[in-house]
């Protein structure tokens, strides 16, 4: 049978583990250029780069993709042509090409791993959405985009890719 002691010390050993992993966490959740790198969307066929503004906001844009060009069996008849935004909803933006074009827009850091305030953009369906982010790891990224309330929307996690992809 273990003393009074030994019982209270062998306690002490997992809350210690418990207190030193925490403010391990904090430290890192603190810092909002943690978001800033290259992100593989949940499908795997883009890479997003995500960067700080000049004014402190985040934003990303599409800076890889699977199928850059539309199949041969593409129904609006652009096989082999580069893919654009022909979802848009305003005309005079659907010829832009979908490398390079901002999905993300205006986040910003509140602290504890999370960014809001932005907008997301869905090049497949041309439809912009309200936006969260929060990192549930180092390398791992869940967004979510809604129209008025959380409830309706849906997540993603996205993955954190090395720059030479």
């Amino acid at each position: 049978m273990l003393q009074p002691l030994e019982r209270g010390m062998g306690s002490l050993i997992p809350l210690s583990i418990l207190l030193l992993s925490s403010l391990a966490t904090t430290a890192q959740s603190k810092d909002p250029n943690a978001l800033a790198g290259r992100w593989l969307n949940e499908k795997k066929i883009a890479i997003i780069e995500i960067s700080r503004d000049d004014d402190g906001a985040f934003s990303g844009r599409i800076v890889w993709m699977k199928e850059p060009e539309y199949p041969a069996d593409d129904p609006k008849g652009m096989a082999g042509r580069p893919r654009i935004d022909r979802e848009n909803p305003d005309p005079a933006l659907r010829d832009r090409p979908l490398l390079g074009l901002v999905i993300m827009r205006r986040f910003v850091f509140d602290g504890e791993d999370s960014w809001s305030g932005g907008r997301l953009y869905d090049p497949e369906n041309g439809k912009e959405y309200r936006g969260r982010m929060k990192l549930t790891a180092p390398d791992t990224l869940l967004l979510r985009g809604y129209v008025g309330i959380t409830l309706f929307g849906r997540s993603e996690t996205w993955s954190r890719v090395e720059p030479e992809v």
